[in-house]
């Protein structure tokens, strides 16, 4: 009965409309009426002590990063960069666009500012040069997506801190599923791209490449910083966040210029208002986690999974399931926030490494991110490309597949994602 009022609460709140952080709230308050266990000070003693968090701090720096990357020339960099080594070729602006998604994911972790930066500067290249916009705008969309699964990632941030995981072994995991994605990306475009007739770009000799490479030399010496730092134990991921920060500050105020101190207001406020709306949802999930768990409504969901808990096969394909269908209704950071607390005890009672079902469990909520009706990088490449959102919804769907199928792959092979990560932890 508990997890009819959970679910029915949660919902409900959410069906009048109420922001979903204060949607959690609501339905901890309801479950602790109903178990007759209200108090005021349970409910902010809970909201502070999600909030007041070390790990959490990497949050606000590493979206900081990615507003003065964007703000500094960084992004406009790698696509250059890219644009000179396969520029030329068939459907070259797409392989542009899928690189530079790739690398740039490598900078921020955020799969809308990743977006938003790539259909910015790509999405009129590509209409000038005759490329199907719509379809071009759904690769974009495609994979900014990556952002999240490519370290450093702020989804496995909050995934780590909701299920008491090593952030770092989630770091390092996602790279062979990022770029599994990525190469699935690159496959697919390349078959779908060869009925557009396009003009390519010309091709430039390797000394022009080498000054491209030179002029995003900055920019590509980010997530090897960062990525080195953390797998040498230079640094924790947090701190990982501040050299992020203050190294893309360094590089577009001093380095490429495009960055003035009279944008530093403007930079800081929005990553300062990103930042407060996920937080806050972490501080409001905190209430409803501690009543789940005091309600036990974990027991009460592994009591219905108990005919599948000695399959991990099976298991993992009915969570993948609930897990893509409630992400196609809630953003990423919702979705992780209410759904890890119920599903973790789950997994750590079938015996799935819990690292490689973050890794899973984030990927299908990028996933979600390309499906109606909320679909947030969709809403964000369209707005950006001036696209209906139908079209691009056409457009997303080959690439919406090839991400299907690495999801499918790697749930059904676990050991492309454990291998990787059983030599990163020694």
């Amino acid at each position: 009965m508990t997890l009819v009022v959970f679910l029915s609460s949660l919902l409900g709140a959410m069906a009048i409309g109420a922001p979903i952080a204060f949607a959690l709230m609501f339905c901890g308050i309801v479950l602790m009426s109903y178990m007759g266990m209200f108090m005021p000070q349970i409910v902010a003693q809970n909201m502070v002590d999600g909030a007041n968090s070390f790990v959490l701090l990497a949050i606000p720096f590493f979206i900081l990063a990615g507003e003065l990357m964007n703000a500094g020339g960084l992004s406009k960099r790698i696509i250059e960069f890219a644009i000179t080594f396969v520029g030329h070729l068939r459907g070259g602006l797409g392989f542009v666009a899928i690189i530079a998604a790739l690398i740039m994911a490598a900078l921020s972790g955020s799969a809308a500012a990743d977006t938003a930066a790539l259909a910015a500067i790509l999405i009129p290249m590509m209409s000038k040069a005759g490329y199907n916009v719509p379809r071009s705008a759904g690769l974009i969309a495609a994979g900014g997506i990556i952002a999240p699964v490519i370290p450093p990632s702020i989804a496995f941030i909050i995934f780590g801190v909701a299920a008491n995981v090593s952030i770092t072994q989630l770091f390092l995991a996602g790279i062979v599923p990022g770029m599994m994605m990525a190469v699935a990306l690159l496959i697919t475009w390349g078959i779908v791209s060869r009925r557009d007739g396009v003009e390519s770009l010309p091709k430039v000799g390797w000394a022009e490449r080498g000054r491209a490479t030179l002029r995003a030399g900055w920019a590509l010496m980010m997530p090897v910083i960062i990525l080195g730092g953390i797998r040498f134990g230079i640094f924790t991921p947090t701190e990982a966040g501040v050299v992020a920060a203050v190294y893309a500050m360094f590089v577009g105020l001093f380095v490429y210029r495009e960055l003035k101190f009279s944008d530093l207001y403007s930079v800081f406020l929005r990553a300062a208002k990103t930042t407060s709306v996920v937080l806050f949802l972490v501080a409001g999930a905190l209430v409803s986690a501690w009543l789940i768990t005091s309600a036990n409504i974990p027991g009460e969901i592994t009591r219905i999974l108990e005919p599948v808990m000695g399959n991990q096969l099976v298991l993992m394909l009915m969570i993948m399931v609930l897990v893509f269908v409630v992400g196609t209704a809630l953003d990423l950071t919702p979705t992780i926030l209410i759904l890890t607390p119920v599903l973790m005890p789950i997994i750590r009672q079938a015996g799935i490494d819990p690292v490689y079902f973050g890794v899973m469990f984030i990927m299908n909520n990028c996933i979600g991110l390309l499906t109606p009706p909320v679909g947030v990088v969709l809403n964000v490449v369209s707005g950006v490309a001036r696209v209906p959102l139908g079209r691009v919804i056409t457009g997303v769907t080959p690439f919406l597949i090839a991400h299907f199928m690495v999801l499918m792959l790697l749930t059904f092979f676990p050991q492309l994602v454990l291998v990787p990560l059983s030599w990163m932890r020694h």
